[in-house]
């Protein structure tokens, strides 16, 4: 039986030595049938000439717009279906994989016809034993929540479990549920796009499962990680969508707001939040574009 094609499609802007060392850590890996693209998005740094080089066998498609993480990462989905990828792994240019990483991921999914969407085990880059993620729930209020989110791994995640959602720097998706969901909702441009477009799947009867077997390690957030307010901004904003879109019952909106102006009063009236004044403007910016139905990058 011939291995089904997985086509891997990377986003790069100005990340030049990222991408190169995830690049080189995907040549590594074992899978047999696997095609690169690298979406690349405006960038200034040597990176087209870099990959070029380095890689001549991966495919650089220049970027005509930038349209977030979801419409740019859409622009590959669409080139690796046109190519009649069987699966396409969505990846982050800031992560390094075991060299089984995509063989134990497809053999999980291709075991399952039910199963849609399959995500790695996600370690700190700087801190490698250290679980970033391993897949996601939504709380009962709709939190996105990681779930292990900077356990120390001692073997408590083994085997391949459903889970909510997957993260966007490394989520790996059956061709045949992008042609029966769609692609990533553009919209959201940044923040909670995969959470949607796992909860889309869920719905329409497809199984979101977390591989431990599938190690990936991840430089993008850190244990003492503090999001900057346009993190904020989106987190606010894309949540309220996905309730929205999502037709959430009466008390999830209700706690919703309930918790999104506590928040704001607080960040706003008490002394030991002053520092957060910046993050209170991007919650406030993401509730009101939220109520008006602006999408897409935040405005400045």
């Amino acid at each position: 039986m011939n291995a089904p094609l997985l086509i891997t499609v990377i986003l790069n802007t100005n990340r030049r030595d990222d991408t190169l060392e995830c690049l080189a850590s995907l040549a590594r890996n074992d899978y047999p049938n696997h095609d690169v693209m690298v979406l690349d998005n405006h960038s200034t740094d040597g990176s087209v000439e870099a990959i070029q080089t380095s890689f001549p066998q991966v495919s650089i498609v220049q970027l005509e717009e930038n349209k977030g993480y979801a419409g740019n990462n859409n622009v590959g989905i669409q080139k690796a279906l046109d190519k009649h990828a069987d699966w396409v792994f969505v990846l982050n240019e800031d992560t390094v994989l075991a060299p089984d990483c995509l063989s134990k991921m497809i053999e999980v999914g291709e075991n399952d016809p039910e199963i849609g969407i399959v995500g790695p085990l996600v370690y700190h880059y700087d801190e490698s034993d250290f679980i970033q993620t391993a897949g996601g729930v939504l709380g009962r209020y709709w939190e996105s929540q990681h779930l292990a989110a900077d356990e120390l791994d001692q073997g408590q995640y083994q085997a391949p479990r459903v889970v909510d959602w997957i993260s966007g720097c490394g989520i790996l998706v059956r061709r045949s549920v992008i042609e029966e969901v769609g692609m990533i909702d553009e919209r959201y441009f940044y923040y909670w796009e995969e959470t949607e477009w796992c909860l889309r799947a869920g719905l329409n009867g497809w199984k979101v499962v977390n591989v431990p077997d599938a190690k990936m390690w991840h430089k993008g957030v850190q244990r003492n990680h503090q999001p900057k307010p346009s993190v904020t901004y989106y987190a606010t904003r894309n949540r309220l969508l996905t309730i929205s879109k999502h037709h959430a019952p009466l008390r999830i909106w209700i706690h919703t707001w309930a918790q999104l102006l506590r928040t704001l009063i607080s960040w706003s009236v008490k002394p030991k939040w002053r520092s957060k004044r910046e993050h209170r403007d991007a919650l406030w910016q993401g509730m009101m574009d939220f109520l008006h139905h602006r999408w897409g990058q935040m405005r400045t």
